[in-house]
């Protein structure tokens, strides 16, 4: 074990004014399943240079949860005592990110990122202050208080590699053994600093089949309008990685129990009570949806490819909401009709789902696109298939698969995993541009042609001076 955590496990270590020490409970490698062969090693390089510069490292979060839950981690991130200087000194190919707090990512071969973040303090925001939410902090802490700041005690157990052991501050690994979310702290003033912490235990009670402690349910019940404060991209962001989680549909079901649901989606409130006359039916429609996409996801990352673009997927979750307001699918309109339907239905996502999750204008029109479409396969299909005139057109194809998914959701046809496995083409908007290495920025590109006016140039060109 390192000094670091030897200091925190003493008492006499603890300095005058500093937030008291909590108890450690220290989980030998004999006591749980994580073995350093298990973690990724680009994170083990990482975690042994830090070692050997004399700082100390720790694989941290949602990587330790799921190497002891048996499941391959998405992400390996570290957390450590060396400062962002330190680690930008130490690991020449990063970049520092991060407003709230700072956060520095090392790169590697193949557009693979490790991030590292600095133990963080204790904020008398998150604690002892006034009630803000989302309050700026950027200073640094110890061990003890960087798991006490974590969302969820499940999220908050250090593993270091130099003896195997998981550090356990707040009683996660219990937590773990007995299938319980729960939020590290008092889940009300927790959720009163940061709401979307409320979006993250429902969405690991959902991935992992887990129950939410009493307490931090019933604080999410509270304060589920409290999410309408927080930024809207930041709750897109939230709302997309539920949708590809793999575990969207009982994701719904417990928002909607909680009362969150109708918070992040104030329209399908009177989807479900106003437009329609079995609120169930709208229901049912959107869960058989949600497990619709859960198959595709799983399958698409069993065979490691991409999985479908955002707005394809929001165009599946709003289908309901579509044909609870336009009847859209449910009855046949000629094309004109249509196309000043397409018009409202655009009008409609502008001044509503639009705003309240921050959709670029090009993901907007490419759902109106989905759901006309979708209207024109449903109304003309035949016994023996499409008219010609329809295959023929240039969205076909992509609509194609949007019909078999909303096929699927209402008759049980299951979509064929041909359609599915066969690997979309990732839109550009959803490529990821990586920060450019400082040996790469430090060199210009070459360039393809002569400039019009040059440095060496005597009388300019065409006749001009520069």
């Amino acid at each position: 074990m390192n000094s670091l955590a030897k200091a925190e496990i003493s008492p006499e270590e603890e300095t005058p004014g500093s937030a008291p020490a909590h108890p450690v409970r220290i989980i030998s490698r004999e006591e749980h399943p994580i073995r350093p062969e298990q973690i990724d090693r680009d994170a083990l390089f990482v975690l042994k240079k830090l070692g050997e510069a004399g700082f100390a490292g720790y694989l941290v979060g949602g990587g330790v949860r799921d190497l002891y839950l048996g499941k391959t981690p998405k992400d390996f991130d570290i957390s450590t005592d060396a400062r962002p200087g330190q680690l930008r000194k130490l690991f020449p190919h990063s970049n520092t990110i991060g407003r709230r707090f700072r956060l520095v990512q090392v790169f590697f071969r193949g557009g693979k990122t490790i991030e590292v973040s600095t133990l963080r303090s204790l904020s008398e925001y998150d604690i002892d202050g006034p009630e803000e939410i989302l309050a700026p902090n950027n200073t640094f802490g110890t061990l003890s208080e960087d798991a006490r700041r974590r969302d969820l005690t499940i999220n908050s157990l250090f593993f270091e590699i130099d003896k195997s052991t998981i550090l356990d501050y707040v009683g996660g690994i219990e937590d773990l053994d007995r299938g319980i979310i729960r939020i590290a702290g008092d889940p009300a003033r927790r959720i009163s600093r940061d709401p979307v912490r409320m979006m993250r235990a429902i969405r690991h009670a959902a991935r992992n089949n887990f129950t939410i402690e009493e307490e931090t349910w019933k604080a999410i019940c509270a304060n589920s309008n409290k999410l309408s404060l927080c930024p809207p991209s930041r709750l897109r962001d939230e709302i997309l990685k539920d949708l590809y989680s793999g575990a969207a549909a009982p994701w719904f079901h417990l928002a909607v129990a909680s009362g969150i649901f109708f918070t992040l989606f104030p329209g399908y409130r009177d989807t479900f009570y106003r437009y329609a006359d079995n609120p169930e039916q709208p229901k049912q429609l959107l869960a058989q949806l949600l497990k619709s996409i859960d198959h595709a996801n799983n399958l698409s990352l069993g065979h490691g490819i991409h999985r479908q673009p955002d707005f394809f997927y929001l165009g599946l979750f709003f289908i309901p909401w579509v044909e609870a307001r336009w009847h859209l699918f449910s009855e046949f309109r000629k094309n004109a009709v249509l196309y000043q339907l397409a018009k409202q239905i655009r009008e409609e996502i502008d001044r509503t789902i639009g705003i309240d999750l921050n959709l670029r204008r090009s993901l907007r029109q490419e759902m109106v696109n989905l759901f006309i479409n979708l209207a024109m396969l449903i109304h003309h299909k035949q016994p023996t298939g499409w008219p010609k005139w329809l295959k023929q057109k240039s969205y076909f194809r992509k609509s194609l698969l949007f019909y078999h998914f909303y096929q699927e959701a209402v008759t049980g046809e299951p979509i064929d995993e041909m359609l599915i496995t066969r690997e979309p083409h990732k839109p550009p908007q959803e490529v990821e541009r990586q920060p450019a290495r400082p040996e790469q920025a430090a060199q210009p590109p070459a360039a393809k042609f002569k400039p019009s006016f040059a440095n060496r140039t005597k009388g300019g060109i065409f006749g001009f001076k520069k």
